[in-house]
């Protein structure tokens, strides 16, 4: 009987190791911000042309002032402009045309009525 022996081969191939170098981390950090980047880029750049259209806008929609006396709210401004309208709708649009995210007013400041809501004078 004859004996069969396996054996490894004496010259075995060496797995490599990839070893990234600092130039090679960084490149793959670039690649790997550059979309978010380009995201944040058209971001910005179509947000800007949003915001001017809005302005735009604004500066072609007629409005009157109102100015703000002690006791007055929104709701009470709101009521006095537009006896017929819903209030909420005319705080909402009021708001909206003098920024007030928070609906805060202060006495004597000047509040723009939209022209739909705006007194006849």
């Amino acid at each position: 009987m004859t004996a069969i022996s396996v054996s490894a081969p004496a010259f075995a191939p060496r797995s490599t190791r990839l070893r990234v170098t600092r130039r090679g981390r960084r490149v793959l950090a670039f690649a790997a911000a550059l979309p978010a980047v380009v995201v944040l880029g058209v971001a910005i750049v179509s947000g800007g042309s949003a915001i001017a259209g809005a302005d735009r806008d604004a500066a072609s929609t007629s409005f009157s002032t109102v100015t703000v006396t002690y006791g007055d709210t929104l709701w009470s401004i709101a009521e006095q402009v537009a006896p017929l309208a819903d209030p909420r709708d005319v705080v909402d649009d009021i708001a909206r045309l003098n920024a007030l995210p928070d609906g805060t007013i202060v006495l004597g400041q000047e509040l723009a009525i939209p022209a739909e809501y705006a007194p006849a004078s």
